[in-house]
């Protein structure tokens, strides 16, 4: 038995997020299994290293399947997309060794959140950006994304109600640039709540807006209250970027 780790681009728009549903055959993960059953003639379950949500986008997901095929990675990859919907891309598959998990053995992860923030929207950008044409004070969300790094727990920054595994997350970085007329929100971190990397995101916006200020930050982490976060940034301006697994070049992007 062969593990074979890939790494998936997609937009996301069309699709009701990564896992895999039982009311609609409609997400990422179903899509991509299908193709590699056909392809491979046999039944193929993928694991992702992170669940998008509906409309979140990815240029670096990573997944892991098990095949008993003997076909050549290259020709896997070529192939693979081949038969994925042109809002897809296999961009790069290797096989690794049998104990390689995509989601478990994952060290950290790299969020981009995309604000046109420009005098004018930019029309060419509006699916893969969130349009705010009042101006954001930069300095400020700078402020405040500072306050949201570190170990903390991130309660008051999950949108489920009922957790029963651990709420404590890593914050390695969030950085926060302005650049012709966009501001990217950039969140590095061992791994995220549900819709964390939105909500977070959204209170930054906030922020920038002048409703809150960047000193409050310490209280609403300390809260653990969803109520006290801004709110849940919509769907399009997320991107997931990469995913890392522990190499030097890891640690050199999340210790910059």
């Amino acid at each position: 038995m062969r593990n074979i780790k890939g790494i998936l681009a997609y937009d996301g728009g069309a699709y009701n997020g990564w896992q895999r549903q039982g009311n609609t055959r409609n997400t990422i993960q179903e899509k991509v299994e299908q193709m590699f059953c056909k392809l491979l003639e046999e039944q193929i379950e993928i694991h992702g290293a992170g669940r998008t949500d509906a409309g979140v986008h990815a240029k670096g997901q990573v997944f892991h399947f098990h095949t008993e095929s003997s076909m050549p990675v290259s020709d896997m990859c070529q192939k693979a997309n081949a038969y994925l919907p042109r809002d897809m891309a296999v961009l790069e598959l290797q096989e690794v060794n049998e104990r390689f998990h995509s989601r478990l053995n994952a060290r950290w992860k790299w969020y981009r959140y995309i604000i046109d923030n420009g005098a004018v929207r930019d029309v060419f950008s509006r699916k893969y950006a969130y349009q705010i044409l009042e101006e954001l004070n930069l300095e400020k969300i700078q402020k405040a994304a500072q306050n949201l790094c570190g170990t903390h727990d991130y309660r008051s920054f999950c949108s489920l109600k009922r957790m029963k595994k651990s709420t404590v997350r890593t914050v390695y970085t969030i950085e926060a640039v302005r650049e012709d007329g966009k501001i990217y929100l950039d969140f590095y971190g061992d791994g995220f709540l549900y819709n964390m990397v939105r909500i977070l995101a959204g209170t930054l916006i906030e922020t920038g807006l002048g409703k809150r200020e960047p000193e409050e930050m310490a209280a609403v982490l300390e809260g653990k209250k969803r109520e006290l976060a801004g709110f849940t940034a919509p769907a399009q301006g997320l991107c997931l970027m990469e995913v890392g697994y522990g190499t030097e070049r890891d640690y050199n992007i999340i210790y910059r």
